[in-house]
């Protein structure tokens, strides 16, 4: 099998996995349902077309700037009372940089890779007020299994601090199957995006670090891709 490797930086980004209502929260890192969404935007899928085979992409995240963790909090006036307000709560992951790879068929992979780097629709870090920065496709590593790929690409920040590196170890997060032997279930399987009915699954998914390796960062990640997916909206 081969790895699609993505960077996902920007000064926000909004991962939800458990938001309801006026509560808008945000994992620790990229999700799947997340990611599956980015990739149909590239694609060019509507929302109620069918999204199988990207679910069936082995999905990994290895964070290498964890991020800071922000509240939006909003007071917003209530449309069908004027006079009363109710508050919101959004959260976002500030300033985080994190590696996904997508491991499976490499002719989806090559489908995808000239997705993103040509994308139908605009794309966005879990919400639309989160563009991406720098370089969002890294490429695939053709024959590397998924946490190979992980584990032996480079750091993807150079927000370096004293010590060298911005994390001292790197968390991994992989998709489990049956047989693993430590687990735990999160409800980011994306199932359909039809605005009629969105739904969404569980799936297993098993953590692991990785030392972080000074000297070892890719200060060339943060130039900007060759697109500008809001050129269009430039009057």
């Amino acid at each position: 099998m081969s790895t699609l490797l993505l960077r996902l930086a920007a000064p926000m980004q909004s991962w939800g996995a458990d938001s309801k209502f006026n509560w808008r929260r945000t994992e620790r890192a990229p999700t799947k349902s997340g990611v599956v969404g980015l990739i149909a935007a590239a694609l060019g899928r509507r929302r109620n077309e069918s999204i199988e085979d990207l679910q069936a992409l082995r999905f990994g995240v290895r964070a290498d700037k964890e991020g800071k963790l922000l509240c939006d909090y909003h007071i917003a006036k209530n449309p069908e009372d004027p006079k009363k307000t109710y508050v919101t709560y959004r959260y976002y992951l500030s300033d985080a940089v994190f590696l996904v790879g997508l491991e499976g068929n490499l002719e989806l992979l090559r489908q995808i890779e000239y997705a993103l780097n040509n994308p139908v629709f605009p794309l966005y870090l879990g919400r639309r007020s989160c563009p991406p920065y720098g370089r969002l496709c890294l490429g695939i590593r053709v024959d590397k299994p998924l946490e190979q790929a992980l584990k032996e690409e480079r750091l993807q920040t150079s927000a370096l601090t004293k010590h060298g590196h911005s994390e001292t170890s790197l968390r991994i997060i992989l998709d489990a199957d049956n047989s693993h032997p430590s687990f735990y279930l999160l409800r980011d399987m994306p199932i359909s995006f039809d605005q009629s009915h969105r739904r969404f699954g569980f799936r297993r998914v098993y953590e692991t670090t990785l030392p972080a390796v000074a000297g070892d960062s890719n200060p060339a990640a943060s130039v900007p891709t060759e697109h500008d997916a809001m050129s269009e909206l430039e009057g």
